[in-house]
């Protein structure tokens, strides 16, 4: 047995002293430490997964989307809306079975698939977008009050004109002549310039 001087002792019994009293929450926090970095890894690597998971079944839509078939391409997207909703590509799913079903005259599950789109996508100019779509539905149901609602939504600076342009559609529609007219300028007023699209609004707008 190693024999201590009396200073060394009297540290080793500070130390044990010490430990007795923290030993145990450093044991546990030091096993915390090392358990959150694996939670961290299996975490990220349950991410990429899902990623992965996700993208193989876009391709696969994409595939069945050249069938043209509304119920195939809305059976496919339905997958990835219900396994893979909080990612990207659930939204572009249902917006793609959408359009097909739109094709197809399923008005009932476009508004579906859009309104899905609007209440579980994070991606801002993809819900600008879908309420644009929406509201070109509603206005074809003369449901114009629904559509005028979509269209006042808080949306990116970018879609102002084309909101504005739609807008003043569904007012010429309501036969709100003089709301549609101002609707119509503002879209002008926003596009700026000469374009394509801007000539078509000058068009509405005159004929009015």
């Amino acid at each position: 047995m190693a024999a201590y001087n009396p200073e060394e002792q009297e540290n080793i019994e500070e130390f044990k002293t010490w430990w007795n009293t923290y030993g145990t929450l450093i044991i546990v926090v030091v096993a915390a430490f090392i358990t959150g970095i694996g939670g961290t890894q299996a975490w990220n690597y349950y991410q990429r997964q899902q990623v992965e998971q996700a993208a193989e079944l876009y391709d696969s839509l994409l595939q069945v989307q050249a069938s043209e078939d509304p119920k195939k391409i809305s059976d496919a997207a339905g997958l990835l809306m219900e396994g893979f909703s909080g990612s990207g590509y659930a939204s572009r799913a249902a917006l793609t079975s959408a359009r097909a079903s739109l094709g197809a005259g399923d008005l009932q599950n476009a508004k579906s698939r859009l309104q899905w789109v609007l209440d579980n996508s994070k991606e801002d100019e993809l819900k600008d977008l879908v309420r644009l779509h929406l509201a070109s539905i509603l206005l074809d149901e003369k449901k114009y009050d629904d559509a005028l609602r979509l269209l006042e939504a808080k949306h990116g600076e970018s879609f102002d004109g084309l909101y504005a342009d739609l807008k003043g559609d569904v007012l010429t529609a309501a036969g709100k002549v003089a709301e549609a007219r101002t609707a119509y300028q503002v879209a002008l007023s926003k596009m700026g310039g000469k374009s394509s699209y801007s000539d078509i609004v000058q068009i509405k707008l005159d004929a009015l």
